[in-house]
């Protein structure tokens, strides 16, 4: 295991994470900030393509979708960035076999993968799926079956599936859900996408009480429970199997979150939606713990600030997008840092 700091790890930042006018003025303002790899957000292709031809792209429009992404991955050139990673691709798997949902998520993996190859990035982000459909939840079967040809489809192209646990997801919430699902998928192809902010609000946070945190237990329990969680990560968890480790920490809300769904989404989705501030910037999430437990593995590969800053009322936030992508690098080389020998903030 690394003794020493790992000052090799890139950073990366994601093009939803930033309230610019445009992607070129995102990538400006990244590469500017020193940043040498994007995440880039689909809904971000599909407003340039919607400039440059002038008129709305339609998701399933893969000549379209493919000619932008050629323009996306020049722009990406001129400004020094490597397309890390596509991201999200989001209620894919695990849908009913023979099902019409399960038929357009692999058409929609087939359009996302062509546009992959024009854009030369090599990881398709993929996100425990919150099924939205009442109590249908689905099979584990199912969905390793689903990861396992949508792995075999991508490493046609040399590409990979970085699996990540969506906190509010209906089957794998947590990083050893995923990571137990991965190592059953049993291709070399399919690793994990962590996330401080998934993690901790998977296990310790929760946006619905009024102390933030999850009230099953007293907290000193609730701490102990994630070192727990967090130690047979470090010790469990291949490097190799982990594609990045996105950072964002997360504003403890003014008011709690209602529990139910609103507008179809749970508690925790709104939350990670809205309330996602950058490490040391009002957030309360134990964020380091989970950073140093990803680094007791050996793993090197990529940080990427994946943050939505809507301010501790979750109503939105004005700043200068070049600013704050400056900061975000400063406080991204401050948690690196920090995660080096942080251990669980007793709060």
């Amino acid at each position: 295991m690394p003794s020493q700091p790992n000052r090799q790890i890139p950073f990366s930042y994601a093009t939803c994470s930033i309230n610019a006018p445009s992607l070129p003025a995102k990538l400006a303002a990244i590469s500017k900030a020193g940043f040498t790899g994007i995440e880039l957000a689909f809904p971000d292709l599909l407003d340039y393509g919607a400039h440059i031809l002038g008129h709305a792209v339609a998701d399933d429009n893969e000549d379209e979708l493919v000619q932008i992404a050629g323009e996306v991955r020049e722009l990406c050139r001129d400004h020094g960035l490597e397309v890390m990673m596509l991201q999200p691709f989001a209620n894919f798997e695990g849908w009913p076999r023979g099902s019409r949902e399960r038929e357009d998520a692999f058409r929609r993996a087939r359009r996302w993968i062509a546009v992959m190859g024009k854009l030369e990035t090599k990881i398709l982000q993929v996100g425990s799926t919150d099924i939205p459909v009442e109590n249908l939840s689905p099979s584990r079967e199912n969905v390793i079956a689903d990861l396992r040809e949508l792995s075999d489809l991508l490493a046609e192209r040399n590409m990979r599936v970085a699996y990540e646990n969506w906190c509010w997801s209906t089957h794998a919430p947590t990083w050893k859900d995923v990571w137990e699902i991965v190592r059953d998928v049993k291709r070399p192809n399919v690793g994990l996408c962590l996330d401080t902010f998934q993690t901790a609000g998977s296990e310790w946070a929760d946006p619905t009480t009024e102390s933030g945190r999850m009230e099953d237990y007293p907290v000193g329990l609730m701490n102990q429970r994630l070192e727990q969680s967090l130690a047979e990560l470090a010790r469990e968890v291949p490097p190799e199997k982990i594609y990045l480790l996105q950072v964002s920490d997360a504003y403890k809300p003014t008011t709690p979150l209602e529990a139910e769904r609103v507008d179809g989404m749970w508690p925790r989705a709104r939350w990670s939606h809205d309330y996602r501030p950058l490490p040391y910037d009002g957030g309360y999430l134990p964020i380091e713990a989970v950073a140093r437990a990803v680094l007791k593995t050996g793993f090197q590969g990529w940080f990427s600030m994946e943050v939505f800053d809507g301010g501790p009322d979750g109503r939105g936030k004005q700043y200068d997008p070049e600013e704050y992508v400056e900061k975000a690098m400063r406080n991204m080389k401050e948690f690196l840092e920090k995660s080096e020998g942080a251990c669980i903030d007793h709060h």
